[in-house]
């Protein structure tokens, strides 16, 4: 069969009309692909089964973990940061965090936390509790440590978190996505105490929300800086965090320092402690006794 050399061809201000039109397209499917990409992690610790989706909040187990020293034991002054995976399927998403104090001689520690419905029709947010073990399971699931300081360095630092906490800013506005939220207030604290060197990890969502009005700010670990617009997009660069970007929340990059990637879902990776396995093993071992 031959081709009719007299056949119309397409006008060639037509086939120029469809190449930007082509070029517009690649940018929006590429960053659809990379969503897409980024959303492997969170499926994938949802596949793992490793996630409690089927106990009832209010029979989780709540016991302590043995990972913050006896007060009574442990004179000396302790900061600590705990993370957990946060309820249901959500968790194969984000963690809750939380921070406890315990000065020198003290017989307990101090807690604070956001908790998102106390946020509801303007009331305050930030929970304040004390007691012996703060290291406690968050509605079923294994809290891991995120930062610990001891001595005199701890006892330093209680009074400028102190003074953090109360000066958080949106105490009475809550946000699941992509802020303020548990991990914003940590992270604003830590901003504001360069000295715990607190290296939130990705799944820390909420943590790069800085504000309605401000894009430029330190990272939560105090070695470096971040962009980001509104929680939703942009990258740190830092000595503790190395590179990380942020799309939608769902924060990847690599951690230099730790030689380790950072990817949504999986917090760092790899991990020497799964925490989830853990938290499931500390609920099985629970209600065997």
């Amino acid at each position: 069969m031959f081709k009719d050399s007299n056949a119309p061809r397409p006008p060639a201000a037509a086939l120029a009309a469809t190449r930007p039109r082509a070029r517009w397209l690649r940018w929006p499917l590429r960053l659809l692909a990379l969503l897409l990409l980024l959303l492997l992690g969170p499926i994938g610790v949802l596949a793992s089964g490793t996630l409690d989706l089927d106990t009832p909040w209010q029979l989780t187990t709540s016991v302590s973990t043995g990972q913050a020293p006896d007060p009574k034991v442990e004179r000396r002054a302790v900061v600590q940061v705990y993370g957990a995976r946060i309820v249901r399927w959500r968790g194969a998403f984000g963690i809750h965090p939380w921070i406890a104090v315990k000065r020198a001689g003290a017989n307990e520690y101090t807690t604070y936390q956001i908790v998102g419905w106390r946020a509801r029709d303007g009331g305050d947010s930030l929970v304040t509790t004390t007691g012996t073990a703060p290291d406690t399971h968050w509605y079923g699931a294994y809290p891991q440590l995120l930062t610990e300081h001891r001595g005199p360095a701890a006892d330093a630092m209680i009074n400028a978190i102190e003074t953090a906490v109360a000066a958080y800013p949106w105490r009475r506005e809550y946000r699941l996505w992509p802020g303020p939220n548990s991990n914003t207030f940590v992270a604003w604290v830590a901003r504001q105490v360069p000295a715990l060197g607190l290296d939130l990890p990705p799944t820390a969502i909420g943590k790069d929300y800085l504000g309605p009005h401000t894009f430029i700010g330190k990272a939560p670990s105090g070695t470096g800086w971040q962009l980001s617009l509104l929680g939703l997009a942009g990258i740190t660069v830092a000595r503790e965090e190395g590179v990380e970007l942020n799309l939608l929340g769902l924060g990847f990059g690599v951690d230099v320092n730790d030689l380790k990637l950072r990817l949504p879902g999986l917090g760092k990776f790899p991990s020497p402690v799964p925490p989830l396995a853990a938290g499931l093993a500390g609920s099985a071992t629970e209600k065997s006794h």
